[in-house]
C-alpha cells in the first residue's frame, strides 16, 4: 500500500477503518504462527532429541502440518457461501460420525488415557479439533434459519443444546474433559450471541457447571486437578497432580521482565511435561519474560478482536454467527490454556491457538480463520480496498 494511503489511514484512525480487521487478522495470525514455530523448536528440542534422535524432529513435523494448513486456509477463504451452507447443514452428522469412529478398535487410539485420536498407520488426527469448527458451522446455520422466528429464544436452545450434548457426551466417552469444556463454553457463548435473555443463559450455564462438577467429583484424578489449583506446591500434591502446574509457575516466575533467553529454559529439561503443547505459554514466559507473554496476549487479543469485528460486519446471518462462534472458540481455548499454565484453572489439556504443537489443532484453526478471512474479503467496504492494495 502506498505511503499516502497509510498516512491517510493513520490520520483518520486505523482501527476505525473496516479494512483494519482484515490486516489485523492476517498480521496477528502470521505473527502467532511464526512465534509458535520458534517456541515449539525451543520447547521441544530436549524431548525431541531424547525420543527422535534429533532436536528438530518435532518442529519439522509442525512445519509439515502448516504446509497442509496454509493451502486449506486459502481454500476456505475462497469458498463460496453456498458451499459453506451445504457443509454446515451436514456438519453435525460429520462430527458425530468422526467421534463415533473413535470407538472402533482398529482406527481409534488412546493417548495419555484419553481415547481421542483417529487414524491408521502414520496418519492420525484428533476429531474433536475439527468437530469444534464443524459444530460452529452447524450452529451458525441453524441459528440463521431461526433468526426471524417469533419464538427464537426457545428455538435456539432447543436446536443447539441437543446437538452439543450429543457431541460432548461422545467426547466424554473418550475421557476428554478439556475439549468437552471447550464445547460447553462455545455453546454458552453462542446462546449469548443469539440475543436470548440472560436468565436462560444463566440456567444453561448453571446446568453445565453442575454436570461438570459431578463428572469431576466422581473421578479422583480430575478432583485432584481441581484441588491442586489452590496450592500446587503442597506436600500432598506436588509430586503428583501438582507437578505440572508447579513447574509451570516456576518457569513463569524465573523469566522476570525479559526472560532468561531464547532456548535457555530450565523447566523443559524434563521437569515440565508437554512443554511444547499444553504448557508452551510457560516456556514463553521463562525464555522471553513478561515482555514475551504480554506480546502473546496482545497478538491473541488482536486476533480475537479482528474476528468479532468481521463477524459484526457480515451481512449473511449464518456467516455472522459462525464467525462469532470461531472468535468464542479461540478466546475460550486461550483462557483455558493460559489459566492452566498460571494455575488459575485446573490443567485441562487444550492447546494455545497457533502457538502450541499439534497438527489437528493448527489445521482446524487455519480452516476456521480462512472462513473468517473469506467473510472479510466479501465485505463490500473491504473488497475494493484489497483490490486497490494488490494493484499498487
Amino acid at each position: 500500500m502506498p505511503y499516502s494511503n497509510w498516512s491517510l489511514m493513520s490520520r483518520e484512525g486505523f482501527l476505525s477503518k473496516p479494512i483494519s480487521s482484515y490486516y489485523l487478522l492476517l498480521g496477528s495470525t502470521a505473527a502467532l504462527t511464526g512465534l509458535g514455530l520458534v517456541m515449539i523448536l525451543s520447547a521441544s528440542s530436549i524431548h525431541s532429541l531424547e525420543t527422535n534422535g534429533s532436536s528438530y524432529a518435532i518442529v519439522l513435523r509442525q512445519i509439515g502440518f502448516l504446509l497442509i494448513a496454509l493451502p486449506l486456509g486459502f481454500l476456505a477463504s475462497r469458498l463460496r457461501i453456498a458451499l459453506w451452507k451445504v457443509l454446515a447443514r451436514f456438519s453435525f452428522l460429520i462430527s458425530v460420525l468422526m467421534l463415533l469412529a473413535l470407538r472402533l478398535p482398529v482406527i481409534g487410539h488412546t493417548v495419555n488415557g484419553n481415547r481421542n485420536w483417529l487414524g491408521y498407520g502414520p496418519i492420525i488426527f484428533q476429531p474433536s479439533e475439527f468437530a469444534k469448527f464443524f459444530m460452529i458451522l452447524w450452529a451458525g446455520y441453524m441459528m440463521a434459519k431461526r433468526a426471524g422466528s417469533s419464538s427464537q429464544e426457545t428455538n435456539v436452545i432447543a436446536l443447539l443444546l441437543p446437538g452439543f450434548v450429543v457431541v460432548m457426551a461422545l467426547i466424554m466417552a473418550g475421557k476428554d474433559l478439556g475439549n468437552a469444556a471447550v464445547f460447553a463454553s462455545i455453546l454458552i457463548c453462542l446462546l449469548f450471541i443469539s440475543g436470548i435473555r440472560l436468565r436462560l443463559i444463566g440456567f444453561s450455564a448453571g446446568a453445565v457447571v453442575v454436570i461438570v462438577g459431578i463428572l469431576v467429583a466422581t473421578t479422583p484424578n480430575r478432583m485432584k486437578r481441581v484441588l491442586v489449583v489452590l496450592n500446587p506446591f503442597s506436600n500432598e500434591y506436588y509430586k503428583l497432580s501438582g507437578w505440572q502446574p508447579a513447574h509451570s509457575l516456576m518457569g513463569l516466575a524465573s523469566g522476570g521482565l525479559f526472560g532468561v533467553g531464547l532456548g535457555a529454559s530450565r523447566q523443559k529439561w524434563g521437569n515440565l511435561a508437554e512443554a511444547h503443547t499444553d504448557f508452551i505459554f510457560s516456556v514463553i514466559g521463562e525464555e522471553l519474560g513478561l515482555f514475551g507473554t504480554l506480546c502473546v496476549l496482545l497478538l491473541l487479543g488482536a486476533l480475537i478482536f479482528s474476528i468479532f469485528r468481521i463477524a459484526l460486519r457480515a451481512n449473511d446471518p449464518m456467516i455472522r454467527f459462525a464467525c462469532a462462534g470461531i472468535g468464542c472458540w479461540i478466546a475460550t481455548q486461550t483462557v483455558l490454556n493460559i489459566g492452566s499454565a498460571t494455575s488459575v484453572l485446573p490443567v485441562v489439556g487444550v492447546t494455545l491457538p497457533l502457538l502450541s504443537y499439534g497438527g489437528s489443532s493448527v489445521i482446524a484453526t487455519y480452516g476456521a480463520l480462512g472462513f473468517v478471512l473469506g467473510a472479510a474479503m466479501r465485505d463490500p467496504a473491504i473488497a475494493p480496498m484489497i483490490k486497490r492494495a494488490k494493484k499498487s
